[in-house]
């Protein structure tokens, strides 16, 4: 894929921390970047400001917290210009631009995401022709700085996925949508609202978790034909939930078949620790599994610990994006001892790394957060010659900014010449479901999925939503917050 020399346009005496962050990151990316400021007229935000202010006090500054404009750069003609101004007018340089909730500004985009209460989505415009839009995940909806990030962080990855597909040849023209009008009044009408609502939400949610900080459960069942990769619905045999003592959950399962016998690999949670370790049980001849062992433990939090078999051994990776790094350990005697192999990716934030083997090439697909935002809404795709690398980012990356199209939540699943990833839905919630999505094409050219097909509910588990699917011969395997 290529590189090229972008002009970015900014306001002369306005600027946030996010656009220095994507002029720096499109740097680090290899593109040679210049920046111009413009005489156009920045909107009032004195009341948005404040409120960010006031919250730095808790938090610090976040990704909207005004700074001083970068200095006027000239690095020679351009070949894109991204104008974070929304005011340029169309060249003979083609012009990338940004559109919060169909909005030509951040403020105004925060404003109608107030005021209808809908999720955040936002776009990208070549020359006013839509080419790529993002879904941000809310992990926070209460607060404003950390509702910035979120949307900030996800317009600074479909900037940079933008351009890579520009400079690719990837980048088409795709549907608009249209966003409902903004309505009458500033940030201070629909923010108040807004945050009142939020409180309430809040209160209530605490009072639910009273009992438990958080909680989740796993269930499994024993099933011969079609599963819930199938038939995408949670319905037929009803799953049994694996038991805990109170003082910790499970969650994540992965299920692995070896020698006739079945091993269900889960994150253990204790509540004392605060922090994940891999643990397992053995299925029972009665069909049920065993109280999980704890098998691998390290100083950070692991979850997500996918087990398969390559080459007559078996691994896991599970997830450690809290330690910045994705590890391939091995088992020296199955299942209880596991050693560290490899480092397949370090410094990165990538969660739940998925791994696919096609075509004798690996890849690992997750999500990946670059310092701010969601870990849940920003897909990512690493590529290798061998299991133990060297792994290498795709070109293309970010694949996508999607809430609910972008974070694994199990194993590749066959289907003959089929590939399908699970994927979570994070529309409302974090584990608030999950859905389906089929691969069209993964190669060194472009990675493309079919839009995901949720998972429906269905009297098999009673408990809402779904986070983690995986099946190993009769075995299924589900978990679910709450």
């Amino acid at each position: 894929m290529g590189l090229g020399n972008i002009l970015f346009i900014g306001h002369a005496a306005m600027s946030r921390r996010w656009e220095n962050e994507l002029f720096v990151r499109l740097e680090a990316a290899g593109h040679v970047a210049s920046y111009r400021r413009t005489s156009a007229a920045a909107p009032s935000t004195r009341a948005f400001d404040a409120v960010l202010a006031i919250e730095s006090w808790r938090f610090g500054p976040s990704l909207a917290t005004r700074v001083a404009p970068l200095p006027a750069i000239d690095r020679g003609p351009p070949d894109l210009i991204i104008d974070l101004t929304g005011s340029a007018t169309r060249q003979t340089t083609p012009i990338l631009q940004l559109e919060f909730c169909g909005q030509g500004t951040f403020l105004a985009g925060i404003n109608t995401m107030l005021a209808s209460g809908q999720l955040p989505e936002l776009a990208a415009r070549l020359d006013g022709v839509v080419v790529a839009r993002a879904r941000p995940m809310l992990g926070d909806r209460f607060w404003l700085s950390r509702t910035s990030n979120n949307l900030l962080a996800g317009a600074i990855s479909l900037i940079v996925q933008s351009v890579a597909r520009f400079f690719g040849g990837k980048l088409q023209p795709i549907a608009d949508s249209a966003q409902p009008p903004l309505k009458n009044g500033g940030f201070v009408r629909h923010a108040g609202p807004y945050f009142c609502k939020g409180l309430v939400n809040r209160a209530v949610e605490k009072l639910r978790q009273r009992r438990r900080p958080f909680y989740w459960q796993v269930a499994y069942r024993l099933i011969d034909g079609p599963g819930i990769a199938e038939t995408g619905r949670i319905d037929g045999s009803p799953f049994t939930v694996l038991p805990d003592d109170g003082e910790r959950f499970y969650a994540d399962p992965f299920v692995f078949e070896r020698d006739g016998r079945h091993y269900l690999f889960v994150e253990e949670f204790p509540y004392a620790t605060g922090r994940g370790v891999i643990s397992v049980a053995e299925l029972h001849g009665d069909g049920k599994f065993g109280v999980p062992r704890l098998v691998l433990e390290e100083g950070h939090h692991l979850s997500y610990p996918q087990v398969f078999a390559h080459d007559g051994e078996v691994f896991m990776i599970p997830e450690s994006g809290s330690a910045r790094e994705v590890v391939l350990y091995r088992a020296v005697r199955f299942p209880d001892r596991w050693v560290r192999d490899t480092v397949l990716i370090p410094d990165s934030d990538f969660n739940d790394a998925t791994l696919l083997e096609s075509d004798g090439r690996f890849w690992l697909l997750g999500t990946e957060r670059y310092g701010y935002g969601s870990a849940s809404d920003t897909l990512a795709v690493y590529g290798a010659p061998s299991l133990r690398g060297p792994w290498i980012g795709h070109a293309l990356n970010p694949i996508a900014v999607d809430h609910s199209a972008a974070r694994p939540g199990g194993a590749i699943i066959r289907r003959g010449a089929t590939q399908v990833l699970p994927v979570q839905d994070g529309s409302r919630a974090y584990g608030g479901g999950l859905g389906l999505m089929s691969l069209e094409q993964l190669d060194d050219n472009d990675v493309r999925f079919s839009s995901p097909r949720p998972i429906c509910p269905g009297s098999a588990w009673a408990r809402a939503g779904i986070h983690t699917l995986n099946r190993a011969g009769r075995v299924e395997v589900i978990d679910s917050a709450g």
